[in-house]
């Protein structure tokens, strides 16, 4: 199959439904839940109910060939507003993490229970990042033991920076199961968050993303059944066997995973990144200085020149690594890594600049831009900051075990 940015009939159908829902519904309300700072319920409940928000959906824009499918209904959907397409996506990052590790029996019962039904949509919450651990996943201190006797797993720990975390239904949880084997004796829960002992921080009050509730989970002596282990327990007994043999046990593979979901990361960035460029540049072929509109001073075209020949090339990058990823073929050069740093970048860039043309009004809250750039900073630091996608890119291209 050969990488191509034409879009099929279908995927150009998904773009226009999405960015219809985002100009229709997400945009109108997008200044009010990022002042209230809480999960838009009403908007997911909408996007339920027209088929944009649920497992049905999800399974089949993952079924595409290409890999374009979900970037595009990322970047359309956060072009609407970010904190409200968080909200949307985030329980993507729980059903990625049951699909990945779950058995065929779990992803069909689980995935679907953290989307919930169109009549009581859900979201799920994967909790992973720790005080103390957020790059440095070797150092987790969340642990799980196995209590042979009632065929259960109890979990102690704190998790940090969870997306839904508070209003999640169902959890997918990493912790420690051998702590000599560091991040080779780790391994996946599926949990509902009611499980007693399970108790939710309260919502941090963040610089961005402010519709997307973002919590610490507690987990006080949690008992799960022996079933909630992601992958089975010989699996996982095979894969301690071999680290502590010192074998490989997958951890190779966990990476090539994380280099596959950072475009849809990536994505997203690229939809915020366009929607304040577009902006930027309709404010200025309106707004006039010196009786000419500012777009005709070299210093404001230029820049809205700039603006988009790095948005169009941060899209190139992810749309080529979710293919890359889509048709299984290796990204020797950390592709990857690579779409989600240079979005990243050119979300909080662009973002910035599109509050410079606006001037002083658009570092007040009566303009969008301002909520932009305080959306866009995130991309540089989670799913991966900037500095690990360096290092990873790093590694990549040179063949060496970089520190």
């Amino acid at each position: 199959m050969t990488f191509s940015m034409e879009l099929t009939e279908e995927q150009r159908e998904l773009q226009n439904w999405a960015h219809a829902f985002a100009e229709e519904v997400i945009r109108p309300a997008a200044h009010e839940w990022d002042e209230r700072e809480e999960t838009p319920w009403p908007i997911i409940q909408e996007a339920a109910k027209i088929g944009l928000y649920g497992y049905e959906i999800m399974a089949t824009l993952r079924q595409d060939a290409t890999g374009q499918s979900y970037p595009i209904l990322c970047e359309e959907l956060f072009w609407g507003d970010a904190g409200i397409g968080m909200s949307i996506m985030g329980t993507g990052l729980a059903a990625a993490g049951i699909a990945s590790a779950g058995t065929t029996e779990q992803i069909f019962e689980w995935v679907p229970r953290c989307y919930g039904t169109e009549a009581e949509p859900a979201v799920g919450g994967f909790c992973s990042s720790e005080p103390e651990a957020g790059s440095d996943v070797g150092n987790m201190r969340t642990r799980a033991r196995y209590d042979e006797a009632t065929d259960e797993w109890v979990i102690s720990g704190q998790k940090a920076w969870v997306t839904n975390g508070g209003v999640a239904s169902v959890l997918v949880v990493q912790a420690v199961v051998d702590p000599e084997l560091g991040s080779r004796g780790q391994a996946a829960f599926v949990v509902e968050a009611g499980t007693p002992g399970i108790v939710a921080g309260n919502r941090l009050k963040k610089h961005g993303l402010r519709a997307s509730a973002t919590a610490d989970i507690f987990f006080d002596d949690v008992r799960v059944p022996g079933s909630a282990l992601l992958g089975g327990k010989d699996t996982l007994d095979e894969k301690l066997a071999r680290a502590r043999e010192g074998e490989r046990t997958g951890g190779q593979a966990a990476m090539a995973t994380f280099e596959r979901t950072r475009p849809t990361v990536g994505a997203m960035a690229v939809g915020i990144a366009r929607a304040a460029h577009e902006y930027a540049l309709e404010y200025a072929k309106e707004r006039v200085v010196f009786d000419r509109p500012i777009i005709e001073n070299q210093a404001i075209s230029f820049l809205l020149a700039d603006m988009a020949v790095e948005i169009d090339a941060s899209r190139l990058l992810v749309r080529r690594a979710a293919w890359l990823g889509a048709t299984r073929q290796p990204m020797a050069r950390a592709e990857g890594s690579m779409s989600k740093l240079k979005a990243g970048r050119t979300a909080v860039w662009a973002t910035e600049r599109a509050i410079q043309i606006l001037g002083g009004v658009g570092y007040t809250r009566e303009y969008p831009v301002e909520r932009m750039h305080r959306d866009a900073k995130i991309y540089d630091i989670f799913e991966g900051t900037e500095q690990i996608q360096q290092l990873v890119i790093a590694r990549a291209i040179s063949g060496l075990r970089l520190p």
